[in-house]
């Protein structure tokens, strides 16, 4: 499904921090958005998925505008940060947690879980521990891994590589491309990092200062270029 951003604008006080006269973002790719800090990524992500209110315009994802429907929810995982987690539960309690809010039970949870075994490394499951007490970057794997328990067409990551180890980091990115492969989803993800979006992308959006002045399409790599050029990356 597309996503189309119309006359979309956030400003705190006088900063404007989003402007986006007209954008549609096709279905079904793995987006990359990237950008200098304060380029407007978190804020975009929040207006569409209506935890910020639009001061001018709106989103919508297919046919639903967010702010006036919940419908797009049952359709949709995203993990910003850790506020999405509930910390005095172990991952456990969280994982079942999320799934009884999205209609399935322990058993389904767990058999969806299982196939993210590579990336929990051991780490995650079965080790008493509270998620307040894991370390940031296994609240990042939780985080993620209840995003997608809900089989998204729509994954929404915010700095998802963030706090991971490398092991950890090649693991996030070959789970989102074979989710991506056998779902077909619409996958949005910022990043700092230039190679990671690049490894993973079909497509990237680069926003600074809340304006898209880039949209790439990334065949074979060949947006890094580009990329690199624009933030003056030495080689």
């Amino acid at each position: 499904m597309d996503i189309i951003l119309e006359k979309l604008k956030k400003c705190y006080g006088s900063h404007v921090a989003l402007d986006i006269d007209q954008y549609t973002l096709t279905g079904g790719e793995i987006v990359g958005l990237v950008g200098n800090n304060g380029a407007g990524k978190t804020t975009l992500f929040r207006l569409m998925l209506d935890l910020l209110k639009a001061d001018e315009g709106h989103v919508c994802i297919g046919d639903i505008e967010v702010s006036r429907s919940e419908e797009w929810k049952e359709f949709t995982g995203a993990y910003l940060d850790e506020s999405f987690l509930i910390d005095y539960l172990t991952p456990e309690e969280y994982f079942h947690f999320i799934g009884k809010i999205c209609g399935l039970d322990a058993a389904t949870v767990d058999e969806r879980l299982s196939a993210y075994e590579r990336f929990m490394n051991g780490e995650i499951l079965g080790q008493k521990k509270f998620i307040r007490n894991l370390s940031a970057g296994n609240k990042q794997k939780v985080g993620i891994l209840a995003a997608l328990l809900n089989r998204p067409q729509l994954l929404v990551l915010d700095e998802p590589f963030n706090f991971l180890d490398p092991s950890s980091q090649s693991a996030l990115k070959h789970l989102l491309r074979e989710y991506h492969q056998e779902t077909g989803a619409t996958i949005l993800v910022s990043s700092h990092n230039l190679n990671h979006t690049v490894d993973i992308s079909s497509h990237i959006i680069l926003l600074e200062h809340g304006v898209i002045i880039r949209d790439l399409k990334n065949e074979e790599g060949n947006a890094e270029k580009e990329l690199e050029a624009y933030f003056e990356i030495e080689q």
